[in-house]
């Protein structure tokens, strides 16, 4: 679990890749201090988990579904990415729940510039409108950001200036993909939705007439 709070900007210092699965080997600092074989670090939004390490880098694998269905699959030696370790237990909770597992892949559409404020469009798959709402928290490539608008294909998030300098978004332009994380309360809601409503439909149909023809009527 994280919170969407990034505590550094690392770098990819070497990228071994396959087909469909990669290794990362990633130069970081601040999230090294009490590190483990095992542990988990949020790496661009996703939830990766750190095989080895020394002082100045640490060593993340990346199997084929996280390479064919995120941003890292477009990384490069030299590219910036959000890092985050995961939540303490004893630690203070300044973002909202990030899981670190990557619903879908946007694209920024815009960009504008309204006083202090980076207003950015980002395109969303269809199948997930329904999971946003104005107001809402949403996870940008691990970053945790109010929703200030949406609509069918578009979510609107704004970046304050201390998350364009501690965050990879503050370079980010049109045409760059980020990485999606929609609010897991809203993904469990809607589930829990989605299952009451078949239930509904599963109990209206067993009607008298049903239950004749299936012979538990007279």
């Amino acid at each position: 679990m994280f919170t969407g709070i990034i505590e550094e900007i690392g770098s990819i210092e070497r990228l071994k890749r396959s087909s469909s699965s990669m290794e990362l080997t990633i130069r970081a600092e601040r999230v090294l201090e009490d590190v483990k074989v095992g542990d988990s670090i949020s790496v661009n939004g996703v939830c990766l988990t750190v095989t080895s390490f020394s002082t100045r880098q640490f060593q993340v694998d990346v199997m084929p579904e996280t390479f064919d269905g995120t941003t890292l699959r477009n990384l490069s030696r030299g590219s910036k990415v959000n890092l985050e370790r995961a939540m303490a237990a004893n630690g203070r909770f300044g973002g909202h729940f990030v899981n670190g597992h990557v619903d879908g892949v946007g694209t920024i559409t815009r960009v504008e510039v309204v006083e202090n404020a980076w207003y950015m469009d980002i395109s969303i798959p269809d199948h997930q409108s329904h999971l946003f709402i104005m107001k809402g928290s949403v996870a940008i490539d691990g970053t945790s950001l109010t929703v200030f608008g949406v609509n069918d294909h578009t979510i609107t998030i704004s970046l304050i200036p201390q998350t364009r300098g501690d965050t990879v978004l503050g370079e980010k332009k049109v045409g760059d993909s980020v990485n999606i994380e929609c609010d897991v309360m809203a993904k469990y809601f809607h589930r829990f939705y989605e299952a009451k409503e078949q239930s509904k439909s599963n109990s209206s149909s067993i009607s008298y007439d049903f239950l004749s023809q299936n012979g538990f009527a007279d």
